[in-house]
Parts: C-alpha cells; sequence; structure tokens
C-alpha cells in the first residue's frame, strides 16, 4: 500500500531523532573509554622515548611510578596555573592547540623520568614536540640525558605519513639512529640533530649532529628537522637552567 508524502516525512523525522538519540547514548557512553585509551597511548609514546615496551606492561601503573611532570613557558619558568587560575597538569595539555599559538603564548610539557633505584633522581627529561610533515601533523617525545646534550631516544608519530617512506618515522630502525646525537656544538651553541638528504647506511659516520635519512621521504625528513630545530629552540631557556643548575638538587628544577 502506498503511504502518503506526510507519513514517509514523519517517519523519516522519527528515525532521524531515534538513531540520533542512539548514537549520542552511544557517544556518551563510550567517551570514558576512549578518554582512558587516548592517556594510555600518550602514556605509552612518553614512556616509549626512554623504554622498550613489549605489551606485558602496566603502563599507568608504570607511568605513575617513574615519572613526574610539569609545565614551563617560553622563559623557561616553571608555570602551575593557566591565566584563569586553574591547575596545569602537563599530560592533559594538548600540544597541537599549543602549536597554533604565538610562542610566547605557548605551556610546553616537560616530562621528567625517574630512575627506578632512587625515585629522586631524574634519568633523563622528555620534551614533546610538534611540526608538519609531508601530508599532515607529525609530533614527538624527545628524551634528553641528564647532561642536558645527549639525545636518549626519541619517539616519533604522525596523522598520515606515505606507508613504507615518511612513516618510517615510527619504525624503532629510524628513532634508534637519534640515540646518543648530541644537540648542542662544542663551542655550547644548539645545533640541533638534522636528518640528511638519502639512506646510505652510515649513521655513525655523520657525526654528533646528523642521522641517515629515509628512502624517498625527503620533504617528511625536513619536516622532522624543523620541528626538532623549533621546538628544541622553544625549550632552550628551560634546558638551560637545568645546565647552569646540575650541581642542585634535580628535584628543585
Amino acid at each position: 500500500m502506498r503511504q502518503s508524502n506526510t507519513y514517509v516525512i514523519l517517519f523519516a523525522v522519527v528515525l532521524t531523532i531515534v538513531l540520533g538519540g542512539l548514537l549520542s547514548l552511544a557517544a556518551v557512553g563510550l567517551k570514558p573509554i576512549q578518554k582512558i585509551q587516548v592517556e594510555l597511548d600518550t602514556k605509552k609514546q612518553i614512556l616509549g622515548a626512554v623504554m622498550s615496551l613489549d605489551g606485558s606492561e602496566d603502563v599507568l601503573k608504570l607511568y605513575d611510578e617513574r615519572t613526574e611532570s610539569f609545565v614551563v613557558d617560553h622563559m623557561g619558568n616553571i608555570i602551575s596555573e593557566d591565566e584563569d587560575g586553574n591547575k596545569l597538569i602537563a599530560e592533559n595539555i594538548n600540544i597541537g592547540k599549543e602549536y597554533k599559538k604565538p610562542v610566547e603564548d605557548r605551556k610546553l610539557p616537560v616530562f621528567k623520568f625517574l630512575s627506578s633505584e632512587d625515585p629522586s633522581k631524574a634519568e633523563s627529561y622528555i620534551f614533546p614536540m610538534y611540526g608538519n610533515g609531508l601530508w599532515n601533523n607529525i609530533w614527538a617525545f624527545v628524551a634528553l640525558d641528564t647532561d642536558f646534550n645527549t639525545i636518549k631516544g626519541v619517539a616519533f608519530d604522525h596523522v598520515g605519513e606515505t606507508p613504507g617512506l615518511g612513516a618510517r618515522i615510527t619504525s624503532p630502525v629510524i628513532q634508534g639512529r637519534y640515540k646518543g646525537k648530541e644537540i648542542y656544538d662544542e663551542s655550547g651553541s644548539l645545533v640541533s640533530i638534522t636528518m640528511v638528504k638519502g639512506e646510505n647506511g652510515n649513521n655513525e659516520e655523520l657525526g654528533k649532529h646528523k642521522v641517515d635519512g629515509m628512502s624517498g621521504a625527503t620533504l617528511t625528513a625536513k619536516g622532522v628537522n624543523a620541528m626538532l630545530e623549533s621546538y628544541l629552540n622553544y625549550y632552550q631557556p628551560y634546558i638551560k637552567k637545568l645546565k647552569n643548575n646540575s650541581n642542585l638538587s634535580l628535584n628543585t628544577l
């Protein structure tokens, strides 16, 4: 039996309202689970800059035991509240949103990785970074040793770099090339770490401030280089404070 136009329209409206309501309920119900997954993934990446995770660890427990975090401004000062007086939590800072702000307005999270034998001592400092790859955004967590110069490890990630090419920044092979490299030269000037063009298998021969490149991914490599150079400069005021006060208790910084 053919239904009237009014019936069809009312049916479509009711169906839309019902389905919309169900989707809203599902979104609300899944939000806590999604939040936990985002938190878990972020903390995995932070820890991944300084240690290998095989999937058997209780990441959240390990993170709570081995890290401390805080936020600094572009002058290297630790800040505990935002402009409205709300407490700042480093893990809640969206580095992507901060990336869009003028440098002087950015909040820069810092994560301190603690010794398992003596939690009062830091083993390294981890700095989140953000930038542009070939197709979309890239980001990183870069760990400095307590000499505040040597790279302890890095964890790169991306939105949509080319599989097998630029997307290789997430591979242990590429990330491993940064370990042991240095961000300051002999004169004490910040020079960052540069990924060279092309892949020649000569990472050790490139010296302290360069790493071997990725075949077919020159533009992604340029994005990584720009990100590292920019953010190491943003964090440099705080890093200088660490270097200048390295003879003091690390807990005061």
